[in-house]
C-alpha cells in the first residue's frame, strides 16, 4: 500500500478543484503549506491561533465555530472542501498552564502537565478537528484528509526510547486518524484520511533538536513534498501513514 513517492521539489503538483483548508496554517510548515497551495492556483483558507476565526484546542466552541466559517465558505460558492490538512502539533515549549516543556529523556523526567499539554495539542485537538471539519468533506468524489504526525510516533521504528509525551501523543493521532478512516469510508469510499510523517523540517518546533547528519529541509521544500504525497495516494491508502517521500510508516 505505499503511494507514488512525492514529486522532487522543483515539481509541481497538479492541483485539484475545490477548498483547501490548513489548520496550523500560521505555522512554519503550515503557512509554507499554504503558500505552495496558492502557488498551484488553489482556492486555501488558512486557520491557526492568530487568525479571524482562531482556532483553539483548549476550546472546543472554537473549533466548532472555525468549521462553520468553512461551512460558510463552501456553501455560496459550491466548492467542495477537497483537502483538509492539520498542520498543528507541540513538542516543546509553554504549557496551557505556564510551564516549561521539554522533551523527556528518561522516565524522571514525566510531568503529568507536559504529558496533558502534549496530548491536548497532539491527540485532543485533532480528534475535535476529525469531529467537526470530516463532515464537511463531500460524500462522493476524491477528498483528502491529512493529519501531521511524526515517525517518532511509531511504535514499531521506535529504537531510542525518550520523548515520552511526544511519542505517546502522536501514537494517539495516528489511532485517530486510523480509525477515522474507517468512518469516513462509510459516507465517502473515495475520501482518503492519513497521517504524514514530515520529516525535520527548518521551523521552530525542530530546531533545537536538529541534530547534525539529519536531514533538515526548509518549509517550502516540505510543503511540496507533503503535497506531492497527497496528491499522489492511491486509493485504498485510506487510514495509512506515511511519510514526506511517499513510503508507508509502521505503526
Amino acid at each position: 500500500m505505499n503511494p507514488t513517492p512525492a514529486s522532487a521539489p522543483t515539481d509541481q503538483a497538479t492541483p485539484q478543484p475545490g477548498l483547501s483548508v490548513v489548520l496550523g496554517g500560521t505555522g512554519g510548515i503550515g503557512a509554507a503549506l499554504v503558500a505552495q497551495l496558492r502557488a498551484q492556483g488553489s482556492t486555501v483558507l488558512a486557520l491557526g491561533r492568530q487568525t479571524q476565526p482562531a482556532l483553539d484546542y483548549a476550546a472546543e466552541a472554537t473549533v466548532a465555530a472555525c468549521a462553520q466559517h468553512v461551512a460558510a465558505q463552501l456553501s455560496p460558492t459550491g466548492l467542495a472542501l477537497t483537502r483538509l490538512v492539520v498542520a498543528t502539533g507541540f513538542l516543546h515549549g509553554t504549557t496551557a498552564s505556564g510551564q516549561r516543556a521539554e522533551p523527556e529523556r528518561s522516565w524522571q523526567h514525566l510531568n503529568a502537565d507536559a504529558l496533558a499539554h502534549s496530548f491536548a495539542v497532539n491527540a485532543i485537538g485533532p480528534a475535535l478537528v476529525m469531529k467537526h471539519f470530516l463532515p464537511l468533506l463531500p460524500r462522493q468524489g476524491r477528498c483528502v484528509a491529512a493529519f501531521l504526525s511524526a515517525r517518532v510516533g511509531s511504535i514499531g521504528d521506535n529504537a531510542l526510547g525518550g520523548w515520552y509525551a511526544y511519542r505517546a501523543s502522536k501514537a494517539a493521532l495516528n489511532q485517530l486518524v486510523h480509525t477515522a478512516a474507517i468512518e469516513l469510508a462509510r459516507r465517502n469510499r473515495d475520501a482518503l484520511c492519513v497521517a504524514l510523517h514530515p520529516g525535520t523540517v527548518d521551523t521552530a518546533l525542530s530546531q533545537p533538536f536538529a541534530k547534525s547528519g539529519l536531514q533538515v529541509r526548509p518549509p517550502d521544500v516540505a510543503a511540496v513534498e507533503l503535497l506531492g504525497v497527497l496528491d499522489g495516494l492511491p486509493p485504498g491508502s485510506s487510514g495509512g501513514f506515511f511519510d514526506h517521500r511517499g513510503v508507508e510508516v509502521p505503526w
